[in-house]
């Protein structure tokens, strides 16, 4: 349920009102009793989903994704470095092995 900003036209008071979005608009101001309230408009908020089906990376900036693209990349590249490696040693432990 949102919160909704109202003002007093006649006294001047302002409050927040705690109210479901299928109820009305209220008039009548608390404080003077007179029926010269109205709803101000708000800044809104921002909407950030959370849970299972959301991913925190679907707000993220620009410049973020395109580092987290090039940490990746380099990523691959050291995995690929260290499985070349392992089985260029594989290759020679072999060959040890058949010369005993």
């Amino acid at each position: 349920m949102p919160t909704y900003d109202y003002e007093c036209d006649a006294c001047g008071h302002e409050f927040e009102l705690f109210q479901s979005i299928s109820e009305g608009v209220k008039r009548k101001c608390p404080e003077c009793s007179r029926l010269k309230l109205r709803r101000l408009f708000g800044i809104g908020a921002a909407v950030v989903f959370k849970g299972s089906g959301f991913y925190e990376t679907d707000y993220r900036s620009e410049s973020y994704k395109k580092g987290a693209e090039k940490e990746k990349k380099s990523h691959e590249k050291a995995k690929e470095k260290k499985s070349e490696k392992s089985k260029t040693e594989k290759k020679s432990g072999s060959k040890k092995s058949k010369d005993e």
